[in-house]
């Protein structure tokens, strides 16, 4: 059986694209019809145990995009960086002729007790996953209001946007505020058809080894690492079941969804 393709002729702006679920969302479009703009940093950050992606990933990314049928065009732009993110977006417009859905994916992660996250961990971390996914929705609604044609907007959020997460509290507060943003733009942008929704994953396989964890699990365990249980016998979701569930979203199935907070969880927030 064949790929649907629900979106034959339309072009699709997805950020943290080098790899994880910001590329599998990248190629999932393509598969479906889109042509790409794909942004990422492909840098290190200072505050994650885990190495960044790198401007080979995102080649990588840009293999397979074209090799599932579609064009594509990538930058290397940090979400951080508003007149950067902006210009790759507008390039690419100009380049593939209009826009239609955004996924604001890029993020990252590291671990402490709330109380021990360091000033840089904090900053970073509002810095990337929530000031750049700002960026991202800022730059791109005017486009889609100027189009006239309605649109799709997607955040990626967590369950942590949902529960409080031990470890994690910085990332929590981010993945909380963009849930929030999300709700009152899907109120605002209604009028003009576009729909502005959340995907709420658990573990997701995606290059974040945040082993930091590790120590944390070790000496609270007993008491905190229940919350990070699911219903289901699956302990991690591979990123191409994130990026089917972003496409639906996305496509005419959902038409009638906005403001929404959709999770794929194997159950942990009904735990």
């Amino acid at each position: 059986m064949g790929m649907t393709r629900r979106f034959e002729g339309k072009v699709v702006f997805v950020t943290g694209a080098a790899r994880g679920q910001g590329r599998a969302e990248a190629v999932r479009f393509a598969e479906e019809g889109a042509d790409v703009i794909a942004i990422d940093a492909c840098a290190e950050f200072a505050s994650t145990s885990y190495a960044g992606a790198t401007e080979a990933d995102l080649a990588e990314t840009v293999r397979l995009v074209e090799k599932a049928g579609g064009k594509i065009v990538a930058s290397k732009v940090d979400v951080r960086d508003f007149d950067g993110l902006s210009a790759a977006l507008t390039a690419g417009i100009e380049q593939l002729g209009r826009l239609d859905v955004v996924v604001a994916n890029a993020g990252i992660c590291s671990a402490a007790m709330s109380w021990e996250i360091t000033a840089e961990q904090w900053q970073e971390t509002i810095d990337v996953n929530l000031t750049g996914v700002f960026h991202t929705a800022k730059a791109a609604i005017p486009h889609l209001i100027a189009q006239g044609e309605g649109g799709a907007i997607v955040f990626t959020s967590s369950v942590a946007g949902l529960k409080g997460t031990p470890f994690t509290g910085h990332y929590v507060a981010t993945k909380h505020a963009i849930t929030g943003l999300a709700k009152t733009m899907a109120n605002e942008l209604g009028e003009f058809r576009i729909r502005v929704n959340t995907v709420h994953p658990a573990g997701v396989e995606s290059g974040m080894k945040i082993t930091e964890m590790g120590p944390l699990f070790e000496r609270y365990g007993a008491t905190l690492a229940p919350i990070y249980m699911n219903t289901l016998p699956s302990h991690i979701c591979q990123p191409e079941e994130i990026a089917a569930t972003v496409a639906w979203l996305c496509s005419y199935e959902a038409s009638q969804i906005t403001g929404a907070q959709i999770p794929v969880d194997m159950g942990n927030l009904n735990r």
